[in-house]
């Protein structure tokens, strides 16, 4: 089966997945969060991605990521291959940790970015992890809607924007804006099913 076409070019987002080998934990700890966090972080600067939103959760990742510069893949090897070293290190471990390539999802910032971020930290509200989006601390949730600081591997300004020019009226819409995405189906799980991109 051909591998999906890449398509990357200075300006484009999307939504990114990666998930363990064989469906096994990526993330065995609190402190393999923070470490990939700040992995992130280190990407991002290089790279000069823009993170909008991200979730962690056991066994997978979501990201939501625009990159300037159209260099999604360069910017993957790195964060995916720094990660499974220092976790590997870790926990005295060799091998693959994740499944193959990561997945990316092309999305319209103008029509789908906000819906993708939503769909992203509503996701261990619907795995029943947790029952409310703030509860669960590694996404970029808490952060965005202004009840933590934010993690430096985030950019809240755009996704705010959308809400008002007022930040903590921007913060209040935010909420409730993923509020009312809880116990109804997601607008973006058709969206993400008709282009789903490869990278290695």
């Amino acid at each position: 089966m051909a591998r999906p076409l890449r398509i990357e070019f200075p300006g484009a987002v999307y939504h990114v997945t990666s998930r363990g080998n064989e469906r096994k934990a990526i993330f065995k700890e609190d402190e393999d969060r923070r470490e990939f966090l700040d992995i992130l972080s280190e990407v991002a600067f290089r790279y000069n991605w823009l993170c909008h939103a991200y979730c962690l959760m056991e066994n997978h990742y979501h990201l939501v990521v625009e990159t300037p510069e159209g260099n999604l893949s360069m910017g993957m090897r790195q964060l995916n291959g720094i990660y499974t070293q220092r976790f590997n290190k870790r926990h005295s471990r060799v091998g693959h940790l994740f499944q193959g390539r990561f997945k990316a999802i092309l999305i319209q910032k103008d029509s789908h970015l906000l819906e993708a971020c939503r769909y992203v930290v509503l996701n261990p509200v619907r795995a029943l992890v947790v029952q409310r989006p703030e509860e669960w601390i590694w996404s970029s949730y808490r952060g965005t809607a202004g009840w933590t600081e934010r993690h430096p591997c985030l950019v809240t300004d755009w996704l705010l924007s959308q809400f008002g020019s007022d930040r903590e009226r921007a913060q209040s819409g935010y909420r409730r804006f993923v509020g009312d995405g809880t116990g109804s189906e997601s607008i973006w799980k058709g969206v993400k099913a008709q282009s789903v991109l490869g990278g290695d």
